[in-house]
């Protein structure tokens, strides 16, 4: 069901991740983005993280990439609604095989991405390849708070996604060769969430986005198992897990 839920989110224009603007925030402090020159969003969706970047941060040279073309239309349809689309470079790229020079960022981060992806230790290496020595690497995933229900777990094999445990995201970041590794924990409230969720992708975003999954909904039955998921069992989500930060330096 990932191929379904991934294009579910493409066509209707709305992409998410655990924690909102806060944990973003939070991540790129710990990656102290305030001294980077060039920063990496692998997996930027829909653009809120390129395009929140460059506003908070003017001198700031930010790409973002992301597999899916119409992903892509969307972000480059966000930078120019904020007048950003000048300094927010936009391409298609997997993260398995990035293609960038060695060293070229500062900063690389991924958020709610690498959950999705099923060579893990291959997406970090090569995060770790295009950043330069000494530079950040920070991921943001969901991670589990406790045993899910029956239908949360059914869930999450059909959309192939792996929800990992703190130690096994640290563990990968250690095996990429990270050092000074930092790692933060958080739990997640259902309704704060909702609302983190809202604010994130913005509210006229979001508006129009659930008026494209209406009519989605009337008009492609196919794509209605996930829908049913992300608005059933997908709610339940909030109420067993949480997100961690995880940041580590490249050595040098």
């Amino acid at each position: 069901m990932i191929g379904d839920y991934l294009d579910f989110q493409s066509l209707v224009g709305i992409t998410k991740h655990t924690g909102g603007r806060g944990a973003t925030r939070e991540l790129l402090s710990l990656c102290h983005v305030e001294a980077a020159a060039e920063v990496l969003d692998v997996g930027c969706g829909i653009g809120v993280g390129p395009v929140d970047l460059a506003r908070d941060h003017p001198g700031l040279r930010v790409v973002g990439i992301d597999r899916s073309e119409r992903m892509l239309a969307w972000a480059h349809r966000r930078a120019r609604e904020h007048g950003v689309e000048g300094r927010v470079a936009l391409q298609a790229a997997d993260v398995t095989a990035l293609p960038f020079d060695d060293g070229r960022f500062d900063v690389s981060y991924a958020e709610s991405v690498l959950g999705f992806v099923a060579d893990k230790p291959r997406a970090l290496a090569e995060m770790v390849r295009v950043t330069r020595p000494g530079g950040y690497i920070g991921i943001s995933e969901s991670i589990w708070t406790r045993a899910l229900p029956p239908d949360v777990a059914r869930m999450a094999s059909d959309m192939d996604v792996a929800i990992e445990t703190p130690a096994a995201w640290r563990a990968l970041c250690d095996a990429a060769g990270l050092v000074d590794v930092v790692v933060r924990l958080s739990r997640v409230e259902r309704a704060a969430e909702v609302r983190n969720r809202l604010r994130w992708v913005g509210l006229p975003w979001a508006m129009r986005g659930f008026a494209r999954t209406a009519q989605l909904y009337a008009t492609r039955p196919e794509i209605r198992p996930a829908l049913k998921s992300f608005f059933g069992p997908g709610l339940s989500v909030f109420d067993c897990t949480g997100y961690g930060l995880f940041v580590g330096r490249v050595p040098g």
